[in-house]
């Protein structure tokens, strides 16, 4: 390979990685002298000239002519008189000899050499420059086009064919991605593994959901309205708490928008996530119950000691208050920063006996179950249909019914146990329809009732 092919060589893979000219040229430079190094120990003496364009490389190597009988005859940088008149008779003392070196006269493994180290220097820099920048946009959103989808993760390729990874579990369980795709993430984290970045996105992170209302909303672009705090389970449910710094903008008005003209694009792109918007307040209460909205909260006992709070609430605002799986009793603990236990208000229940209590005849799976959806007492579980029960619990119609059997006998003394059973799920209906707006819709109360809003409420 003569100077021309390599210089030219190195020249396209130079700008197909966007390395600019005078990072090239002193690319170039380095690894040319590296090579002087090696065959003549010292490259203060040698000029290199490099013309990237049209493929021109010379190297001369200057020396200074001295007499014969001189001591510095034998420094890298000098030349006798005798050895300088065999290339041109009419050189004398002090003058400079220089001499053309070609790139053949290193040898063909030492050009071979320059050519990998060259390629391994723009690799090298390419993947610094990719990491210094992604390091600073750490939590900023990226558009990219999906490469190849596997079964833990995603390949995105971004606009200057970079490679970004998105795993499985920072995309939204919903997400179906097809090669081609344009896909919206937040850049979730920047790792170095074997010296090779690794960029990896998110679509699952609360960040993802705080840069979009950022994106739709002007108000929080401006610095108007804060997000104080924003928690989700990706796909399903959220929870946003916003502030507004100017008395005269209602921050969960601004963020839903005219009929949810803004708030539908994020749900939209979070693939219909329920999401609750939340007015920030610094009065504790206040913002406890307004996070486990929908449901209206009775009363409350905080105990900051160990960050837990005790809810106290009517019966048909239990399952509103725990949410489909748990999910909205758990993003308000997260939302809040404390554990919140919810609890019946004993009104019609003087007389009621925990689950616990059956668990000699209840097996403990069953009953955890039946917590899950807020049912924790026995007459709480016969005020519910078993239709609702099966529908909101894993358990079978036989269970349920022997569920029945085994708390109705324990009340059989009650000769009003049929009776309030009766009127207790005469009201069933009224309870099953409200948490399926929940569950369905999400709907929110409005600002002035809990200070919360969702995009099902602002559709309607």
């Amino acid at each position: 390979m003569n100077s021309n092919e390599l210089i030219e060589s190195f020249g396209e893979f130079a700008r197909s990685k966007n390395i600019d000219r005078p990072t090239m040229m002193s690319i170039l430079d380095e690894v040319f002298r590296t090579m002087i190094r090696k065959k003549f120990e010292e490259d203060s003496n040698f000029d290199v000239i490099i013309n990237p364009d049209n493929g021109d490389l010379e190297i001369w190597r200057n020396r200074e002519i001295v007499d014969d009988n001189s001591e510095d005859i034998w420094d890298f940088d000098k030349i006798p008189l005798a050895e300088a008149q065999k290339i041109e008779p009419d050189f004398e003392v002090g003058e400079t000899l220089p001499v053309s070196i070609k790139l053949e006269d290193f040898g063909r493994r030492a050009v071979l050499m320059a050519r990998q180290t060259l390629i391994q220097r723009v690799k090298d820099l390419e993947r610094d420059n990719l990491y210094q920048k992604y390091k600073d946009q750490v939590g900023e959103i990226v558009t990219g086009e999906v490469y190849q989808v596997w079964s833990r993760e995603a390949l995105i390729m971004d606009k200057d064919d970079n490679e970004l990874v998105m795993p499985k579990g920072e995309q939204i369980p919903k997400d179906r991605f097809r090669k081609g795709d344009t896909v919206r993430a937040v850049v979730h984290r920047v790792e170095v593994i074997n010296g090779t970045p690794k960029i990896i996105l998110s679509r699952a992170a609360p960040a993802f959901l705080e840069r979009l209302f950022e994106l739709e909303v002007p108000e929080i672009y401006d610095g108007l309205i804060t997000i104080k705090n924003v928690v989700r389970e990706p796909g399903e449910r959220a929870k946003v708490a916003v502030e507004s710094y100017d008395e005269r903008i209602d921050p969960v008005g601004a963020c839903v928008g005219m009929k949810g003209s803004r708030i539908h694009p994020v749900v939209r792109e979070l693939e219909n996530e329920n999401i609750d918007i939340i007015n920030y307040t610094d009065n504790l209460e206040l913002y406890i119950a307004r996070a486990l909205s929908p449901a209206k909260v009775g009363s409350m006992k905080i105990n900051p000691e160990n960050g837990r709070v005790s809810v106290f609430m009517k019966p048909d605002q239990v399952s509103l208050a725990i949410g489909r799986g748990g999910a909205n009793i758990k993003l308000a603990s997260r939302l809040v920063g404390m554990e919140i236990d919810v609890f019946r208000e004993a009104i019609d229940y003087e007389e009621d006996i925990s689950l616990e209590e059956f668990s000699d005849e209840i097996e403990p799976w069953i009953i955890a179950e039946l917590k899950k959806i807020g049912l924790d007492t026995g007459r709480a579980v016969l005020a519910v249909k078993k239709d609702d029960i099966v529908r909101r619990t894993e358990l079978e119609e036989e269970t349920v019914d022997d569920l029945y059997r085994v708390i109705r006998q324990e009340f059989a003394d009650d000769d009003d146990l049929d009776e309030r059973q009766a009127a207790a799920q005469k009201a069933a209906p009224v309870a099953e329809a409200a948490e399926a707006v929940t569950e369905e819709a999400a709907p929110a109360p409005t600002s002035e009732e809990a200070g919360a809003g969702s995009a099902a409420e602002a559709a309607q």
